[in-house]
């Protein structure tokens, strides 16, 4: 498990070297030149994305709502990728102006990945209206209305790559967090229909499944499942144990561990992946698709 640095325990591990090793040496995924946004990324896993990206060389746009807490992210990417070209543009993304202003600070990019969603559990026959219709505003409009913006440039210059992060949950629907789940299970069709509508374009769509992560929000919800009396080792392998019996790993996922993915998916060694619906799980899902 990666060594989070003092002061921060779930953010980010250390930097993503944007190179993998295989069967015929050392691949190094390069984006120079090229500009990637994140979408919520002032921490967790969007953070990590934006380090992995940062790392590979992109050009990196940090994007949430509070301004302090993107001062704050982007001092953390730089404090690991030191000649990182990254900015921030505070904005709600879950509105149209949010959308805009995000367009006008940005007008062209060449990776997307819409990771800003909201999780948290509920009693099913509770869940009101409104409650749906926000979780599908989060989670599945937002990520929209950034493929409608960017996928025509995209189309235009003849390269692009755009991830919409999942979940697990998409697939394994939990009984404490139904609209969640039913949220990211759309996401998985939104992102199958827009790679068809961009297919031959040199831009590909996909989705990524991220499995149970190690975040601050995830560790709070673990502590509200298992109580508060546990020290944290012992609260992630109670969760895991009485809730997450699936998983091959045993353990959380760190958010690098998805961000090496995200940076695969977004190089040009991806370039014939697109469509699909790719699992860093942990071995969660028990399907041999998902």
């Amino acid at each position: 498990m990666d060594v989070p640095r003092p002061g921060c325990r779930f953010c980010v591990a250390p930097p993503v070297r944007a190179e993998f090793r295989g069967s015929v040496g050392r691949v190094h995924v390069d984006l120079s030149g090229r500009t990637a946004i994140v979408t919520g990324s002032s921490q967790g896993i969007g953070l990590a994305i934006a380090v992995g990206l940062a790392g590979a060389g992109a050009a990196t746009v940090l994007t949430g709502r509070g301004e302090e807490r993107l001062r704050e992210a982007r001092e953390q990417l730089l404090d690991r990728v030191p000649d990182a070209r990254v900015t921030s543009v505070a904005c709600d993304l879950t509105t149209e102006e949010g959308a805009a202003r995000l367009r006008a600070e940005v007008p062209d990019a060449d990776v997307l990945v819409n990771n800003l969603g909201i999780f948290g559990p509920a009693d099913p026959l509770e869940i009101t209206d409104e409650q749906w219709r926000t979780y599908f505003d989060v989670n599945v409009l937002s990520a929209v209305r950034l493929i409608r913006a960017y996928l025509p440039g995209m189309k235009d210059r003849g390269w692009g790559r755009i991830q919409n992060i999942a979940s697990d949950s998409a697939i394994v629907i939990p009984a404490e967090m139904i609209h969640y789940g039913t949220s990211k299970t759309a996401l998985l069709a939104v992102s199958r229909g827009f790679a068809k509508e961009a297919a031959g374009s040199g831009v590909t769509v996909n989705s990524v499944i991220a499995g149970p992560t190690h975040t601050p929000g995830v560790e709070e919800f673990v502590y509200d499942l298992v109580g508060r009396d546990l020290p944290w080792e012992e609260a992630q392998r109670e969760f895991m144990r009485l809730h997450r019996p699936q998983s091959l790993l045993g353990r959380l996922i760190e958010p690098s561990e998805i961000a090496n993915l995200v940076v695969y998916l977004g190089s040009d060694y991806a370039s014939a992946t697109t469509g699909g619906a790719v699992r860093v799980d942990g071995g969660y899902v028990d399907s041999i698709l998902p």
